[in-house]
């Protein structure tokens, strides 16, 4: 049975819901995890969480809609803790709205984060992961299979994500990658929709929503999986939903 290896991960939108769930359950899996989020200070708090419990983790500020951004986390990062074994690019907007009522630069912000965002992440690590092999995890969402009213760019979004992971996995021979899934998932994520009626709507459908933890499961198991195993995708929604 081959040996479980433990790795340097960088998991991005860190800072609450899923990602801070995900780095809570592979520190405990004895993982070095790297945080990187906007806001710093939720960050640090949980890093020293993580310490407490006597796991590895640093907080690095980290805006993934620019480039300049994620190559100084990547290069910091592997410097002190070594290469970056896997990234999880978890950082998303949804903000929903009508497509009626253009909110152009709602739909700027869902593009800038949802999906250069992920290709920012994407492009800080492969050259060295090309290398040496890695793993790529990127969030997408139900909505990458389903599209929903109020939801076309979102889902526009999370469809472009599930494409570049099956494009980079067709790609390599040395590179794991698999994208994640999630159905309805207590977060904060929800939050950034300033549409009133979808708003009200959106409460309602959301009433019935997976704990972040069954998320961070997902990708543990992903990543826990041998080296000439690839997880393509996992689809993870409520049982009553």
């Amino acid at each position: 049975m081959e040996q479980r290896k433990l790795k340097v991960i960088l998991i991005t939108g860190a800072s609450s819901g899923i990602g801070e769930a995900t780095a809570l359950t592979l520190a405990l899996a004895g993982h070095t995890v790297l945080l990187g989020a906007r806001r710093t200070e939720r960050l640090e708090a949980l890093a020293r969480r993580i310490k407490q419990n006597g796991s590895t983790a640093k907080a690095y500020t980290l805006d993934v809609t620019s480039q300049e951004d994620f190559q100084r986390v990547v290069a910091d990062a592997s410097a002190e803790f070594g290469p970056v074994d896997v990234l999880v690019n978890n950082a998303g907007l949804m903000p929903l709205a009508p497509m009626a009522a253009l909110k152009a630069d709602e739909w700027d912000r869902m593009i800038d984060v949802n999906i250069k965002g992920v290709l920012n992440g994407i492009q800080a690590v492969l050259p060295t992961m090309e290398e040496r092999g890695g793993h790529i995890i990127n969030t997408a969402s139900i909505a990458a299979h389903n599209v929903f009213p109020t939801a076309a760019v979102y889902c526009g979004t999370k469809f472009a994500v599930r494409a570049i992971s099956d494009g980079l996995r067709m790609e390599t021979k040395k590179i794991r990658v698999t994208t994640i899934s999630p159905g309805v998932v207590e977060s904060e994520l929800a939050r950034t929709t300033t549409d009133a009626d979808t708003k009200a709507w959106l409460e309602d459908f959301r009433k019935v929503a997976l704990k972040p933890t069954a998320i961070a499961n997902a990708i543990a198991y992903a990543i826990s999986q041998p080296d000439d195993v690839n997880v393509d995708e996992v689809i993870v929604q409520p049982t009553a939903a």
